[in-house]
């Protein structure tokens, strides 16, 4: 039955392609150079990290749900379609033609949005409103925005570390985020950029609490308030990793660990302890449950 289902929408939606191919060559003509930029680009470095996995898993999840969207999907109205494109494609043009990475892509969401809109409809569009409020985790975050959220967080890192390897008797002080051991200074600046890594937590979490809590809706919310102290925990033991390394083996030893090792054991050991987190609080999960409670 699963087979005969597939193969009926199969050809429907390639019988779709072939009579709108315009619409779906021109999507295609602004999404592959976007993709291409992005991969170049924010999908290189530590903050994006998450891209490639949040575009590939989000489209899974519109995916499996595609019997579910060829029932209920009836075209959408013709002005709001025209109103988004006519936001949406300009603002492409402004972000492609001037670099501004943020905005081509979030431009770019907006157009298949309404693309989609216009074939698919509102009713399926708010059914799916998950996968697309999860795809949005690739848009790029701007750095200067990144910048003003961390830097308090980064300041917290400074005086924690400060203050533990302190008690252990290191000679370690700190002015504003940067670090003092020894001979040497770290800027916490620098060293913890992995708190760039809460945008790739929070979408990767998300993911996960979905797939597997969506239906405890409390919970979810707990788990997921829990993603921050769990990133910032994390880079804790990050730059206390760094600054022990600096003390012991030298900065050479340190700035090799920071370029090779630290980013990815920094997101892992989170993503791993958000697992662990989720694991203890089984009772909890299970105080929260209520079989009214349900999320799509």
């Amino acid at each position: 039955m699963v087979a005969t289902a597939v193969s009926t929408i199969r050809p429907a939606w390639q019988a779709l392609v072939l009579r709108h191919w315009p619409v779906f060559v021109g999507i295609a003509l602004m999404a592959i150079p976007t993709m291409v930029s992005v991969a170049r680009g924010p999908w290189s470095l530590e903050s994006g990290v998450h891209g490639p996995i949040v575009l590939a898993t989000g489209l899974w999840l519109i995916f499996r749900r595609m019997p579910e969207i060829r029932r209920d999907m009836v075209p959408g109205a013709t002005t709001p379609t025209v109103v988004a494109l006519a936001v949406a494609v300009p603002a492409y043009a402004f972000g492609r033609a001037y670099d501004f990475i943020s905005v081509e892509v979030a431009a770019l969401m907006l157009a298949l949005l309404a693309v989609a809109y216009a074939y698919v409809g509102r009713r399926v569009l708010r059914a799916m409103w998950f996968p697309i409020f999860y795809l949005g985790f690739i848009i790029p975050v701007p750095g200067w925005l990144l910048d003003q959220v961390t830097q308090p967080l980064k300041l917290f890192v400074s005086l924690v570390v400060t203050w533990t390897l302190t008690q252990f008797g290191y000679p370690i002080g700190n002015s504003g985020v940067t670090i003092y051991v020894a001979n040497y200074q770290l800027l916490v600046e620098d060293a913890c950029a992995g708190l760039n890594s809460l945008v790739s937590l929070s979408a990767i979490g998300l993911f996960y609490i979905y797939m597997l809590r969506g239906s405890n809706w409390r919970y979810s919310m707990l788990l997921l308030a829990l993603v921050l102290p769990i990133a910032i925990a994390a880079n804790m033991i990050r730059v206390a990793a760094l600054v022990l390394i600096t003390y012991h083996f030298g900065d050479a030893a340190a700035q090799g660990y920071l370029h090779k090792f630290a980013g990815m054991v920094t997101f892992t050991s989170a993503l791993l302890f958000i697992f662990l987190v989720d694991k203890l609080l089984t009772p909890v999960r299970n105080a929260l449950a209520s079989p009214g409670d349900t999320m799509p």
